[in-house]
């Protein structure tokens, strides 16, 4: 039997592809969390010399204006997908679309648990190519872009595999299985197990051996492994696989499955990017021991010293997800806002002002975390004897912090230290 996909909405809170930003935005003008997924998955075509190419756009819900019609909540939006060649000069094909959500529930309208996903379908020659997805609210005109590079291989031989493609769930109805691809990669930090499928294309009726393993993007460690024996039909073999039983630590993770020759070889494989994230926290923290350090600004020594101190990973986790639990401002939502806010500042201060420290370390991005984007600022970068300096300017504290560029590298530092009330987070 094929299984096919129904696309659906289902509850997540998944962080989400990253929209283009302002440099120092104010708090309305940036959102950390991406706020679509996109997913890229090659196919064997019916035409020998292209590949089927399909491309997922999932867009949660509170991305977008719900207007109130009569008993329903109505939002329309539309998507484009433009492709181009791998220098990103020449438009090869693109296609635009309108997508409309209804429902009758208000809190469902303005809930990043709830999403529409979309799929269109593609067919290009193999090679490389340059990838640009917009998604565009028709009422506020708000756009969000992503953009990514991907190769579309070609899907020829005795033996060919498809991309993988992670499984959210399953449904069982009269039709058949009904799938719901898990577009966004993330996967809970706990002991579940990780579905997906992949298609293996075969000329002949033969058995053959694959191996499914799965290491950190990290230190390359190995963290699954197994060897499995399949027996292929001519045409299409659909074979679904579930990594049982792993507790593996935030982070990126690489899926590989590969077919293998008589010596268990890898003769051609596929990968997929998985994130393991905590549990219950929207932003993607990817290393737990920095993401300890990176509290300085927000946590007092003590507790610092607890987390670091703790005997094991999840003692560790438990104290770091009890802290922010403590200063969730709306307990009753999935969303911890501080935490939420915090992190979007580390990001952004590791984004522009890292030099050769990471831009949470510099006298910038302390400034930023403490205090969030300045109302003011006011550069001097090419004044004539000076040195290129910046003023940051607090309207609300009635402060102002001066940072001076001394190497003329982009090192610039703080003049006048925070100290008191200025060195308190303030969200």
């Amino acid at each position: 039997m094929i299984y096919y996909f129904l696309f659906f909405i289902l509850c997540v809170f998944y962080p989400l592809t990253q929209s283009q930003t302002k440099l120092y935005p104010g708090k309305s003008d940036f959102f950390y969390s991406p706020n679509f997924y996109t997913d890229i998955i090659c196919l064997k075509g019916s035409s020998p010399s292209e590949t089927k190419v399909d491309i997922f756009v999932q867009v949660p819900f509170d991305r977008v204006k719900f207007l109130k019609t009569n008993k329903t909540f109505q939002a329309e939006y539309s998507i484009t997908v433009s492709v181009y060649d791998s220098t990103k000069t020449k438009l090869i094909t693109e296609r635009t679309w309108n997508e409309k959500i209804e429902t009758g529930d208000y809190n469902q309208s303005v809930s990043r648990n709830n999403y529409n996903l979309s799929l269109r379908t593609f067919s290009l020659r193999p090679g490389d190519y340059h990838f640009k997805v917009a998604v565009e609210d028709k009422d506020t005109r708000k756009k969000y872009t992503a953009e990514m590079s991907y190769e579309i291989r070609e899907l020829s031989g005795e033996i060919s595999l498809s991309d993988i493609i992670l499984i959210a769930s399953q449904v069982q109805d009269p039709g058949g299985n009904k799938i719901t691809p898990n577009v966004s990669g993330n996967i809970v930090s706990q002991r579940t197990g990780i579905p997906f499928f992949v298609e293996v294309y075969s000329d002949s009726v033969v058995k053959r051996n694959f191996q499914v393993k799965m290491s950190s993007m990290g230190n390359k460690n190995l963290v699954y492994t197994n060897f499995i024996e399949r027996s292929l039909e001519n045409g299409i073999n659909q074979i679904f696989y579930t990594l049982d039983s792993i507790d593996v630590a935030v982070g990126d993770y690489m899926i590989t499955f590969s077919l293998l020759n008589e010596n268990l070889s890898p003769l051609t494989s596929v990968t997929k990017i998985v994130r393991s994230r905590l549990t219950g926290l929207t932003f993607v923290i990817k290393d737990l021991e920095k993401a300890i350090d990176q509290m300085v600004y927000i946590a007092g020594a003590s507790e610092l010293d607890d987390m670091k101190k703790a005997e094991n990973y999840n003692d560790k986790l438990k104290l770091f997800l009890d802290f922010w639990k403590k200063r969730d401002p709306s307990t009753a939502t999935e969303e911890n806002e501080i935490f939420n806010e915090y992190f979007r500042r580390v990001e952004f201060a590791n984004k522009n002002f890292s030099n050769y420290m990471e831009g949470w370390r510099s006298d910038m991005g302390m400034v930023y975390i403490i205090l969030g984007a300045p109302d003011n600022i006011d550069r001097h970068p090419f004044d004539y004897n000076s040195k290129p300096y910046e003023i940051w300017e607090y309207f609300e504290l009635n402060r102002r912090f001066v940072f001076i560029d001394n190497t003329g590298f982009g090192d610039y530092r703080l003049i006048t230290p925070l100290y008191g009330d200025s060195y308190r987070y303030r969200p």
